[in-house]
């Protein structure tokens, strides 16, 4: 069954928001407390298709494409974490929102943790899902990189196919819906002039005005899981640590037998592991 007709009998909503003049993709289902989910580079809504059916019993769903990325509106300018920052506060006002759960995978949990360090008061928990490579790895950048704009530049089913398979432990779980659907959103002129601005975090030099710190983790004070997997090319468990001592605090979980997608790839329990640390956060 594809994603969409998997979707067929729930009810949700697929439209655009203006966020501070960025023309946003949203999907929500789903009622109750928001919860907003933030994909990595190169993602898009998709990317937490199998999760929206089974959170959205349990949350007000709001999955985003971020500044840049699948069908969102693609400014000419650099994209830093403070860039994807502003363009998540900007959604959440024009939802009208006051106060949100909020869960990223990879670079979506890097922006998830920079948004409540740097906006406080509006993420009332937070699970960063492998937000990865958090000693800033040469060889990890570069092959993230150069697998994005190949993917984007030379867009084709096998370099797309490709860099979905990266993402995961087990390849079987890249369907051929997934390269489809990010061969469209790859094969957009606005998507092949923009790509650049996504890598630009691969870059050290402009990485690290963002690198994961004490003095801006420090800041983060709601409730934090971090939730890791055993086959992350990105990272290790071990290089969790570091960040679960940056956030007071926080918690880590591990998703075994997962890769750096554990929402797509283990998406019942993913989404056990949101609902049972969300749900234990006090309702104001």
């Amino acid at each position: 069954m594809t994603f969409w007709t998997d979707l067929a009998d729930l009810e949700f909503k697929n439209y655009y928001v203006d966020a501070n003049g960025i023309k946003t993709r949203v999907l929500e289902a789903g009622t109750g407390e928001p919860l907003i989910l933030l994909h990595g580079t190169g993602g898009h809504i998709e990317a937490y298709a199998r999760n929206i059916r089974g959170l959205s019993e349990h949350f007000r769903v709001i999955c985003i494409d971020m500044l840049g990325h699948g069908y969102t509106e693609k400014p000419d300018r650099p994209y830093g974490i403070d860039s994807y920052s502003d363009h998540l506060l900007w959604v959440i006002q024009a939802l009208d929102l006051k106060e949100v759960y909020l869960s990223g995978e990879s670079l979506g949990g890097w922006v998830a943790a920079w948004f409540a360090a740097h906006h406080p008061g509006i993420a009332k928990a937070l699970v960063l899902n492998t937000p990865g490579n958090v000693n800033n790895k040469a060889e990890v950048m570069k092959k993230l990189k150069e697998s994005t704009v190949k993917a984007v530049l030379e867009a084709n089913y096998e370099n797309v196919k490709t860099r979905l398979e990266w993402l995961m432990y087990d390849k079987s779980q890249v369907t051929d819906e997934l390269i489809e659907a990010r061969y469209k959103i790859y094969t957009q002129p606005s998507y092949q002039e923009a790509v650049h601005h996504i890598v630009v975090l691969q870059d050290i030099e402009y990485r690290q005005n963002y690198s994961w710190d004490p003095s801006w983790c420090g800041k983060i004070d709601v409730p934090t899981l971090l939730a890791w997997t055993d086959h992350d090319p990105t990272s290790t468990v071990e290089e969790a640590k570091p960040i679960q001592e940056m956030i007071p605090g926080s918690e880590l979980t591990v998703i075994n037998d997962a890769g750096h997608w554990p929402q797509w790839e283990k998406a019942e329990e993913f989404n056990k592991v949101i609902i049972d640390f969300f749900s234990k956060i006090p309702v104001k």
